[in-house]
């Protein structure tokens, strides 16, 4: 029997049954699709390699007609834009299960960073399956890859995190409930970021191979965003060098999708050395490594006062010694310097390291430091932006169940005073733009001045939640972390399908980005030319297992 292929009119096809496409377009079980609109239909003859059976029905016409399969992408590549996002969205949904239930055994994990291993397979998995070419172990990071789809450009990029937070655990109940045999949580919901991007790309891979439209789809899994800039590195390598757009996305406790920049953060490690002896027998005997420690953070809190106000400056001690009779012979503090400059995260870190000589030289000490991490602040990027926002709006808010609100009711009882209504979850944020940071920081800062770089954040936590507290763990393993993540799937690859098939979105948002970081800008990461500080956990893991 010679196949044929039928072009619709954008009017002809919204009378068909979209399953029909759908289930056309990845090969499962076919159903009828019943249209009773009007003609004429355009006939043409075309060599197709799969054929299902059609039934169209009116008043005038009953006939069995033969599609090939190639005949459905040919009929996709001319629906409307939304008619195309509605199908990728549909796709998201079809496999809603399968990237929730890897987010929840992600969730279970919790994995912290450079440690990552069973998370990053698990995603690594996902792509491979899906038809991606994933190069593992990248930039002398072992949890590190990227994955790939496609040919020529436009080169879209989209990132995933994966990496858990050391010191805080939560079961999945609406009441305090640490599991304490764990040591850390997702407190921060990457569980759902690096799942949720992942689907995003499976979406749109799909469209792009089914169509034929040009453009190359890279997914980048960034181990270590908690304190070990595992981004840093692979910009420092290049591997971003080449894309044209970069994207991600967040958890959250409201959906936003502005152009907002963060703080720049250098990070180090004090580690002070003296001499142990009896606290009570010979004192004299012993210098304090914790003395020195103390000693320096006491200059630290005396340069609090010569700071600018959007200094952010602060500490753990990691060891300090075992016993309060044994004077400690080695102590460690951890501490971290933000700014929204990074040039003054430069200079303040600095200053840091010779308060910390200072100290060890008036304890009688030896003071050394390793510098674990370092990040630029986010480089906004309006007309990116924009295009996320208006994607994320069309997509929605997250909806509660009587169940799920009853639950979010709970929670927000943790929470203090003035905690916004549930039903914020549902609402999207007006656009802003955000010149200069005033919350956390990101590695996403060190993407963003290599490559226009747009995000967003959806409700995947109670409204009125903060990032990195047991009440983000506890929803971030429900439905409602799901739902949340499954929202930001589907805005982000509507963003990349304009993107692929708008030319002026991806124009604007790098003329946009040459002009915001200038003509002489040169980069020069804060971390230096250390290799990545794969084993910077390792004192919180112990045995370097969850």
């Amino acid at each position: 029997m010679g196949s044929r292929i039928l072009y619709f009119s954008d009017r002809t096809w919204s009378h068909i049954n979209s399953i029909l496409l759908i289930r056309y377009v990845f090969r499962v079980s076919c159903e009828f699709a019943i249209w009773d609109g009007t003609f004429p239909l355009t006939i043409s003859q075309e060599k197709t390699s799969f054929c299902y059976g059609v039934k169209f029905v009116n008043k005038t016409l009953s006939a069995w007609l033969v599609l090939g399969i190639n005949a459905c992408f040919l009929t996709l590549s001319g629906l409307s834009a939304q008619s195309t996002k509605d199908i990728l969205a549909g796709l998201i949904d079809q496999n809603a299960n399968t990237y929730e239930t890897v987010a929840q055994e992600i969730w279970e994990l919790a994995e912290v960073g450079y440690m990552e291993n069973e998370s990053s397979e698990m995603l690594q998995g996902l792509l491979r399956s899906a038809g991606f070419e994933v190069a593992s172990g990248v930039a002398g990071i072992p949890t590190a890859f990227v994955a790939s789809y496609g040919e020529g450009g436009p080169i879209i990029g989209i990132m995933g995190e994966y990496d858990a937070l050391p010191g805080i655990t939560q079961s999945r109940s609406a009441e305090r409930d640490p599991i304490l045999r764990k040591i850390a949580g997702h407190a921060c919901g990457h569980h759902l970021f690096g799942t949720g991007s992942v689907a995003a790309a499976v979406a749109v891979k799909d469209w792009l191979e089914k169509t034929g439209a040009p453009g190359t789809i890279r997914v980048y899994g960034t181990p270590a965003e908690e304190g070990g800039a595992g981004k840093v590195y692979m910009v420092r390598e290049g591997l971003m060098d080449d894309v044209d757009v970069m994207l991600h996305w967040h958890a959250g406790s409201q959906n936003e999708a502005n152009a907002e920049s963060s703080l720049a953060n250098k990070s180090g490690k004090f580690r002070f050395y003296g001499q142990s002896a009896h606290a009570a027998g010979a004192p004299w005997r012993g210098r304090s490594a914790l003395d020195g420690v103390e000693a320096m953070h006491s200059m630290v809190n005396m340069m609090r006062e010569h700071v600018t106000p959007a200094t952010r400056i602060h500490y753990v001690v990691t060891a300090g010694g075992s016993a309060p009779n044994v004077i400690p012979d080695f102590a460690e503090s951890y501490i971290y310097v933000r700014h929204p400059d990074p040039n003054e995260v430069r200079r303040m870190f600095d200053w840091v390291a010779e308060i910390a000589k200072g100290a060890a030289m008036g304890t009688e000490t030896r003071v050394e430091h390793e510098v674990i991490h370092g990040i630029y602040n986010v480089l906004p990027n309006e007309a990116l932006g924009r295009v996320m926002h208006a994607n994320l709006t069309a997509v929605g808010g997250v909806e509660y169940t009587e169940e799920e609100h009853q639950y979010a009711e709970m929670i927000q009882t943790s929470f203090p005073e003035g905690v916004p209504p549930i039903e914020r979850a549902m609402v999207i944020e007006p656009f802003e733009v955000v010149e200069v940071g005033t919350g956390g920081s990101t590695d996403v800062g060190d993407v963003s001045w290599t490559v226009p770089t747009a995000g967003l954040s959806t409700a995947t936590w109670v409204p009125g939640t903060s990032a990195h507290s047991w009440q983000a763990v506890a929803a971030g393993g429900t439905d409602i972390g799901n739902k949340g993540m499954i929202n930001a799937a589907k805005a982000l690859a509507f963003t990349m399908y304009d993107l692929f098939t708008e030319p002026s979105l991806i124009e604007a948002a790098q003329e946009e980005f040459f002009r915001r970081r200038g003509p002489d800008y040169v980069y020069e990461p804060l971390v230096g030319d250390r290799e990545p500080p794969l084993d910077y956990r390792a004192s919180v893991v112990g045995n370097g297992n969850n």
